[in-house]
């Protein structure tokens, strides 16, 4: 397994030193791209990011990035969609009673559910921007949730092997939920969301 990695990481570094200046390009892309269209693996470029710029820079371009393609696809949905949506969906008795819960829902939540790796950013985008969610208060629980997602993609993500083989790594993913939640809650406290 560790031999097949680092082939792995050898055909990394060679396609990404062949891209030149167009591979921080490329990925970065490809992370906007992913929280519109969420048909890439997010994960994947979060990793290589971390693998190819280290721990600072692959976590600044992967998190600016990330939070960069979610906003864009809130205010898609929020400019795009929503009137459509008012008229259309809004009513039907499924629909407003989803829609209330997300019009309700507190900024440590939102902050907490963007910082859960494995939830699905572009459902949360489409509701968030078809709700009547403040926009402010979206971004900046973008800014804090994301945060703890891509640490988290970044730790695991270059070291996979280690967290298949020691459960701590469970452990280490409840307690960067629970920063989050902590965090968000001072935030919305302070701000008064």
């Amino acid at each position: 397994m560790k031999e097949l990695l680092n082939n792995i990481n050898n055909y990394l570094d060679i396609f990404l030193a062949n891209l030149g200046i167009w591979g921080p390009i490329l990925g970065s892309l490809l992370i906007v791209v992913e929280s519109i269209l969420p048909i890439l693996p997010l994960f994947v470029f979060i990793t290589l990011n971390f693998l190819k710029f280290g721990p600072i820079i692959g976590f600044l371009i992967s998190w600016i990035c990330t939070v960069i393609g979610c906003y864009l696809s809130f205010l898609m949905f929020r400019n795009g969609i929503q009137t459509w949506f008012e008229k259309r969906l809004r009513n039907k008795e499924g629909v407003d009673k989803i829609m209330k819960v997300v019009d309700k829902a507190k900024f440590e939540n939102i902050v907490v559910l963007l910082a859960i790796p494995f939830t699905p950013a572009f459902a949360v985008n489409i509701a968030a921007g078809l709700s009547k969610m403040n926009k402010k208060k979206y971004l900046l629980a973008l800014l804090i949730g994301k945060i703890f997602l891509v640490f988290f993609w970044g730790f695991v993500g270059t070291s996979l092997v280690d967290s298949i083989k020691h459960p701590m790594s469970l452990i280490k993913i409840f307690v960067i939920m629970i920063v989050a939640y902590i965090v968000s809650r001072m935030f919305s406290k302070k701000v008064k969301m």
